[in-house]
C-alpha cells in the first residue's frame, strides 16, 4: 500500500486534502511505484495521511483517522498514518511512507511497527509531493526487519548486500524522555549486547528548530496555492499561514545550522557508526486529546534533526511498562543504510526471548 502523495497512474494524488478532490489522475507512476510494479509488487491501495503531510498526529477530519490496531484509542502518528496503520493491521505485507520531520518513524513508533528513514537521495523522490524538499524522504513500513530489507531492496537502488557486524559498536545520545521510555530503550540496548558508550548531540534542539523552519518554507512554496480554495483543513490552513511568515535571515540561519549539526552528526558516527535514542520522547497521545496539531509538534523532537542532516534512520517498536508503544531510533551515516538495516535486525534478533 502506497502514501497518496505518490503518484500511481491513472488515479489522482490528494494528500488526504479536500482541496485536492478535484486532482486530476496521475499521468505516471512514480519513480518508486515503478520499482515495485518492476519488483512483482501488487499494490492494493493507496493510503490516507496527515492532511498534506504535514502534521504528526496523523488525524484528518476529511478522511477519517485511521484506528491504531495494536493501541487502540491512540492516535496512529503522522503523516504516514494510513500506511502504517495498514501495516500494523496485517493489510499488506509493507507500504511505503514519506518521512519530512518523523513522518515514517513517528507513526511506526505510534503502531508498533518498523519504519525507515533512508538517507536522504537513496530512493527516488520523482512523483512524490511535495516535488521540491531538502527534507522528504520516501521509506518503507513493515511489521519485521525482513520484510523492511525486501522492501528496501525493491525502491533503493543498489541496496545491499548487508555487511559484517564485526567491530560495531553504538553510541547512546542523552535525551530528555518519559522515564518508561528512556528505561524500555535502555534495557533493550543493554539485552542487546553491543558494545555501548554515551554520546551526546548538543546541536540536537537547534537542529529541530532549524527542521522546523525549513519544513516551513518549503510546505508554503509548494501548498500556498491551496488557501484559496478555502477547503483546507482548519489545523492545517492555520500552520499553512504561520509557515508562510518564515523569513529569508530564518532560513539562512537554518541553513548554516544544518551544514554544523551534519558536521556534529558524522564526528559522532565517526566514533560509533550507529547512534540510538528513543523515536518519541513519550509514549503516544489519545487521539481525543490530541486535536492541536502545532502543540503537539514537540512528539518530533528526536527525528526531525536527522531530516535536516539526511542521515539515514529507523524506528524499531518496543513496549514499555504501561504496555504502550515506545520507539527505538537508530542513525548511521550518509549512505550506510545496509549498515543500519543489518544492525537493527541483529539487535531484534538479541532481544527475541
Amino acid at each position: 500500500m502506497v502514501k497518496d502523495t505518490i503518484d500511481i497512474a491513472g488515479y489522482p494524488t490528494r494528500a488526504s486534502s479536500r482541496a485536492l478532490e478535484e486532482a486530476p489522475d496521475a499521468t505516471r507512476n512514480a519513480d518508486v511505484v515503478q520499482a515495485l510494479l518492476d519488483g512483482g509488487c501488487r499494490i492494493i491501495g493507496k493510503t490516507s495521511l496527515h492532511e498534506l503531510a504535514f502534521g504528526t498526529t496523523g488525524i484528518n477530519a476529511w478522511t477519517g483517522t485511521p484506528d491504531n490496531p495494536l493501541y487502540p484509542g491512540r492516535i496512529p502518528g503522522g503523516s504516514s498514518s494510513g500506511s502504517a496503520t495498514a501495516v500494523a493491521a496485517g493489510l499488506c505485507d509493507f507500504s511505503l511512507g514519506t518521512d519530512t520531520g518523523g513522518s515514517v518513524r513517528i507513526p511506526a513508533a505510534c503502531c508498533g511497527v518498523f519504519g525507515l528513514k533512508p538517507s536522504f537521495g537513496r530512493v527516488s523522490r520523482r512523483g512524490v509531493m511535495p516535488e521540491q524538499s531538502t527534507l522528504d524522504c520516501v521509506g518503507p513500513f513493515a511489521r519485521d526487519m525482513d520484510m523492511l530489507i525486501e522492501a528496501m531492496g525493491l525502491i533503493a537502488p543498489g541496496f545491499g548486500p548487508l555487511p559484517s557486524l564485526e567491530g560495531v559498536r553504538i553510541g547512546v545520545v542523552p535525551v530528555q524522555a518519559l522515564d518508561e521510555v528512556q528505561f524500555a530503550v535502555d534495557a533493550a540496548l543493554a539485552r542487546a549486547d553491543f558494545p555501548l558508550r554515551s554520546v551526546p548531540l548538543p546541536g540536537m534542539r537547534a537542529a529541530y528548530d532549524a527542521g522546523l523552519t525549513v519544513i516551513n518554507r518549503e510546505t508554503w512554496n509548494a501548498c500556498r496555492h491551496l488557501l484559496a480554495s478555502g477547503k483546507v483543513g482548519a489545523d492545517i490552513a492555520g500552520r499553512l499561514e504561520a509557515a508562510g511568515t518564515t523569513t529569508d535571515e530564518a532560513l539562512a540561519a537554518a541553513e548554516a545550522c544544518r551544514a554544523a549539526f551534519t558536521a556534529e552528526v558524522d564526528a559522532a558516527l565517526a566514533q560509533c557508526p550507529i547512534l540510538a535514542m528513543p523515536t518519541m520522547p513519550d509514549y503516544p497521545l489519545l487521539a481525543v486529546d490530541a486535536a492541536d496539531t502545532r502543540a503537539v509538534i514537540g512528539m518530533t523532537a528526536f527525528v526531525r534533526p536527522f531530516n535536516l542532516t539526511g542521515h539515514p534512520a529507523l524506528s524499531i517498536p518496543l513496549v514499555g511498562a504501561s504496555q504502550l508503544p515506545v520507539g527505538l531510533q537508530l542513525i548511521a551515516a550518509k549512505g550506510a543504510d545496509e549498515l543500519l538495516c543489518a544492525v537493527a535486525r541483529e539487535l531484534v534478533r538479541r532481544l527475541e526471548p
